[in-house]
C-alpha cells in the first residue's frame, strides 16, 4: 500500500518553530521528488515546497523563503518540512505528497497523507 503519514504539528505560539515529518512507504521512495502542501482554514490548497528525488533540486514558494525548509532523509524513507518564526497566517493542515516523476517533475500529486494540523496562536 502506498502511503503517506504526517506527523509534527501541534499548537505553537508565534515566533516558535516545528519540525515537520512524513513518513513515506509502499513505494521506492528515493525515486520521487516530495512536495509540502497547505491548506488554510476555509482557504484553498497552497502549494509551499518541492525537493527533488535526491535531495539536490529545492523550490520553495516565493512567499515562504527564508522560514521553511525541505528536506529528506531517503535511507529512513522520511521527508521534513522545518518552520521557522512561525505567524499566525502559518496556521494550517499541512499535508505531504509525491510527484509522479523525480525529476523531471511532473507536477501531479498522486499520492496524498492525510496531513498535520499547525496551529500558531497565543
Amino acid at each position: 500500500e502506498v502511503q503517506l503519514v504526517e506527523s509534527g504539528g501541534g499548537l505553537v505560539q508565534p515566533g516558535g518553530s516545528l519540525r515537520l515529518s512524513c513518513a513515506a512507504s509502499g513505494f521506492t521512495f528515493d525515486d520521487y521528488a516530495m512536495n509540502w502542501v497547505r491548506q488554510a482554514p476555509g482557504k484553498g490548497l497552497e502549494w509551499v515546497s518541492a525537493i527533488s528525488c535526491n535531495g539536490v533540486h529545492i523550490h520553495n514558494a516565493e512567499s515562504m523563503k527564508g522560514r521553511f525548509t525541505i528536506s529528506r532523509d531517503n535511507a529512513k524513507n522520511t521527508l521534513y518540512l522545518q518552520i521557522n518564526s512561525l505567524r499566525s497566517e502559518d496556521t494550517a493542515v499541512y499535508y505531504c505528497a509525491k510527484d509522479r516523476s523525480g525529476p523531471p517533475l511532473d507536477r501531479y500529486f498522486d499520492v496524498w497523507g492525510k496531513g498535520t494540523l499547525v496551529t500558531v496562536s497565543s
